[in-house]
Order: structure tokens, then sequence, then C-alpha cells
């Protein structure tokens, strides 16, 4: 995708005037939700949208571009180390230091306990879990270093609440809980702001195919508006955790 800006302006880290934000889950549902809020209302913001789905994530970019932001591409599975590793390395010699990471990649499947394979168990906490731990330690290090960022955990009341049928993904979203308060505590004096986001049901690809009409769900947009609202406030102020719930409440 082609950039607004050169590579060497744009590898010079402006803060919060051009601010750098990365999003992991881009391509679809909430992620690109925040990031098409993002493009909307932060002038001169700099997105680096990351993804598995080439196709969709080129669209999101396309789409926050005509918003008037600079977007740009990271094609990269958040699993995997390397892969990470190398995605970090192209986006610091895109757009240098990262202002604000939000940490929303993530698969829901659920099944019931005794139902839950080895495998099964094991893809939902590399991809809800494993993915913040990779990502956060490729980019937290420069905000540390420059005593400042911006870090969201996309949780979810899964996380805070055990339900039936849901094994696999409550323990990722445990653990992101669990993971974002130590990362709050261990940065909050190093000038990194890192909030839990735990939406309840919210109309995503997700829940394509589940009977479950939108009207009962959150917007997706909703959501996103959280993540820009709460980077928005003072640095003397942080969110450190907020729930989101549809009017009606949970879903039976």
């Amino acid at each position: 995708m082609k950039s607004k800006s050169n590579p060497r302006s744009s590898a010079q880290s402006a803060g919060k005037n051009n601010p750098v934000v990365l999003i992991t889950g881009a391509s679809q549902g909430i992620g690109a939700a925040i990031a098409q809020a993002f493009a909307r209302e932060v002038r001169g913001v700099r997105l680096a949208l990351v993804a598995r789905k080439v196709k969709k994530l080129g669209a999101v970019g396309r789409t926050c571009t005509k918003f008037g932001a600079t977007a740009e591409v990271f094609p990269c599975d958040v699993t995997n180390a390397a892969a990470v590793a190398a995605m970090a390395r192209a986006v610091g010699r895109r757009f240098g230091t990262v202002d604000v990471l939000i940490n929303n990649a993530g698969v829901f499947r659920p099944a019931a306990f005794l139902e839950t394979s080895v495998t099964q168990f094991d893809a939902l906490l590399a991809a809800n879990l494993r993915s913040v731990l990779l990502v956060s330690q490729a980019f937290v290090p420069a905000m540390v270093r420059r005593r400042r960022g911006d870090v969201f955990n996309m949780g979810s009341i899964a996380g805070l609440q055990a339900y039936p049928g849901g094994a696999a993904y409550c323990a990722a979203k445990f653990g992101v809980t669990g993971l974002t308060k130590v990362m709050r505590e261990e940065l909050k004096t190093k000038g990194v702001r890192v909030t839990l986001v735990c939406p309840g049901a919210t109309f995503t690809p997700s829940w394509e195919g589940s009977g479950v009409p939108a009207a009962r769900m959150m917007p997706a947009e909703d959501v996103a508006r959280a993540f820009l609202d709460i980077y928005r406030l003072s640095r003397r102020t942080v969110v450190e955790e907020i729930v989101l719930r549809p009017q009606l409440g949970d879903l039976a």
C-alpha cells in the first residue's frame, strides 16, 4: 500500500502530534473499527495494521487512508515469535517507535471442558494470550526508553467471569487479565499506560451463523470508541480496566 509520507520522515517518532498506532487483528471486527476510529479522529495518525488476512487488511488500510491517515499493512501471525520479530523490524524501519500498541488479535471457538483437545486449548492460548506477550515484548521496551506509551490489551468478560462451553477461551482471557495487571504494575512508573478492555458480546464476524440478532449485541464502533477516548485522557490519568456490555446484559 502506498503511504502518504516518505519513509525517512515517517520513521521519526512524532509523539502525540503524529502518533504511530499499531493494531493487531486489524483486518476485521473490532480491530478494523479501532483503526478507522483513529484514522477519522486523530490528525496525522500513522497506522501499522497487523493481521494474517492480507486482502482484508489491505481493504481496511485503504479505508483509513481515505480518512486522511497514513496506513501501512504488516501481514503477520502474531502467535509466531520469529514472525513477530520480523514484523517489529519492518514497523521500525517504516515508522520508528510505536506510540500506541493495541493487542486486539484473538480467536473465539466455544467448546466444553471435556470436549476440548490439547491442540484446541493450545491454539486458543496462542492466539489470545501468547500473542499479547510476544507483541508487547517487541514494542514496549522502546516505550520504556522514551518513558511514554500506551498499551491496550483486549480482554473479555470471559476473562472476568467463567461460563460453560468456554474452557480454552476463558483460560486464555483470564490469562490476558492477569498479564495486563502485571504489566500495569511494572510499567506505571516508566511512563507507559496499560489498559485492559473487556467487551461483552459485540457484533463481529465471530458471531456469524450464531442466530443472535445484531441488535442484541454492541456495535464494534462503540467498543472502538472506548479505546480512542481512553487514549485521549491526559497522561496523569489511566483507565486500568473497562468493561463494556450490551444494554440487556450478557448473552445467556
